[in-house]
C-alpha cells in the first residue's frame, strides 16, 4: 500500500445558499469510486490520511469537506453563519451534488466515527448510488449514543466530566447537572454572541473530548496549540448531537432501505465513546453485513487500519467479479 498517495484534482463546488464544498480526488480515476466522509461533524480531511486507506491503483478515491469546516466555505465560525442551513439532510444533498459534479453512477462508501452515521443516512436516502459501504468506529448518533458519549461515559472519566458540566453550570444559562441535557446547554454556548464564552467554552468542550477518545492510547495529550479548527468542531459536533444528528426516524429504524447493499462494520471492543452494541445492533438489523471487533482497541488502532484497508480490498474483489 503506498503512504503518500497524492490528490490528484480538487476544487470548490458551490451548493447553494452561499456554500461551497471543498472536493478531492487521487488514485486511479478509471477505477472504482470510492468516497470519504469524515469524522466529526466538523472533522474535516485533515493531512488527507484517509487516502492510504484506499489503493489507488483499484480505486478512484474521493473526499470531501462537509458543510461548515476543512476547505469548504464558509466556515461554521464565520459571523452570520446559519446554522440551521447545516443539518444531516444538507450533507446527504450536498454529497449528491458532489456524485454529480465528477460524474460518478455508484461508488463505495467509506466513513469513520461520525462519518459513519452520515454513510448510513447517505445510503438510506440513495441506495441505488451505493455498491457497498465499510464503516469504521461505528456510530449511528442516535438519542441512546449521544446521551451515552454526553452523560454517561462520565462514569469512566468522572473528573474530566466534572469539569465539562461545571462549566456549563457556571456559564449563568440555568444549566444544573443531571437536570437537563448537557449538550444541549453546550450548543446554546456555542452560538452565544460573546466570542469569549464561545472559545472558552469550546476548550471545555475539547478537553472532554480528549479524555473520552483516549483508551486505547494509554494518555491524554495536552494540547500545544489553538485553532480556527477546533472551534469550527466544538460548534458542529454540538449542534448535531443536540438534535440528535437531525436524523427521525433514526438509523436504525430504517434498515429495511439498505438491504442487499453488502457492508463491513469495524470496531474497537475498548471504545467507551461508542458502545460495541452500536455496531453489533447494526449487524443484526443488516442481512449480509460483516462485523469486525477488534478486541484490544478503541476508537481506532493498527489492526483497526489493517481491516479497513483489507476490507475495501474484499469489496473491490466484489464489484470487479460482477
Amino acid at each position: 500500500m503506498i503512504d503518500d498517495v497524492k490528490v490528484r484534482s480538487s476544487g470548490l463546488l458551490p451548493v447553494g445558499d452561499g456554500h461551497e464544498i471543498y472536493w478531492e480526488e487521487s488514485g486511479n480515476p478509471d477505477g472504482i469510486p470510492a468516497l470519504y466522509l469524515h469524522g466529526g461533524p466538523g472533522g474535516g480531511l485533515g493531512t488527507g490520511k484517509y487516502r492510504n486507506k484506499l489503493d489507488p491503483e483499484r480505486f478512484r478515491i474521493i473526499g470531501l469537506d462537509q458543510r461548515g469546516c476543512g476547505r469548504s466555505r464558509p466556515l461554521v465560525t464565520t459571523a452570520g453563519y446559519r446554522l440551521e442551513d447545516n443539518t444531516t439532510s444538507d450533507l446527504v444533498a450536498d454529497i449528491e451534488r458532489v456524485r454529480e459534479h465528477l460524474h460518478v453512477g455508484e461508488w463505495l462508501l467509506n466513513g469513520v466515527s461520525w462519518g459513519s452515521t452520515l454513510t448510513l443516512a447517505y445510503a438510506q436516502d440513495h441506495p441505488e448510488r451505493v455498491l457497498g459501504l465499510v464503516l469504521i468506529a461505528v456510530t449511528t448518533t442516535d438519542r441512546f449514543q449521544v446521551d451515552w458519549i454526553t452523560e454517561t461515559v462520565g462514569a469512566v472519566y468522572p473528573e474530566a466530566w466534572d469539569r465539562l458540566a461545571t462549566h456549563a453550570e457556571q456559564a449563568g444559562i440555568g444549566y444544573r447537572r443531571h437536570e437537563g441535557r448537557l449538550v444541549e446547554a453546550y450548543a446554546r454556548l456555542m452560538t452565544d454572541a460573546d466570542p469569549e464564552v464561545r472559545d472558552a467554552t469550546s476548550r471545555a468542550w475539547m478537553d472532554w473530548e480528549d479524555h473520552h477518545i483516549s483508551i486505547g492510547s494509554g494518555h491524554v495529550q495536552p494540547r500545544t496549540g489553538w485553532s480556527d479548527d477546533l472551534r469550527v468542531f466544538a460548534t458542529l459536533v454540538t449542534h448535531y448531537w443536540a438534535n440528535d444528528a437531525f436524523l427521525n426516524p433514526p438509523i436504525l429504524q430504517r434498515m429495511d432501505r439498505l438491504r442487499g447493499i453488502p457492508a463491513t462494520l469495524i470496531h474497537g471492543r475498548r471504545d467507551v465513546s461508542g458502545p460495541a452494541v452500536i455496531p453489533w445492533l447494526l449487524h443484526r438489523a443488516w442481512p449480509g453485513s460483516e462485523l469486525i471487533i477488534e478486541e484490544s482497541e478503541g476508537h481506532g488502532g493498527e489492526l483497526m487500519v489493517k481491516a479497513w484497508r483489507s476490507a475495501n480490498d474484499r469489496h473491490a474483489d466484489r464489484i470487479e467479479s460482477r
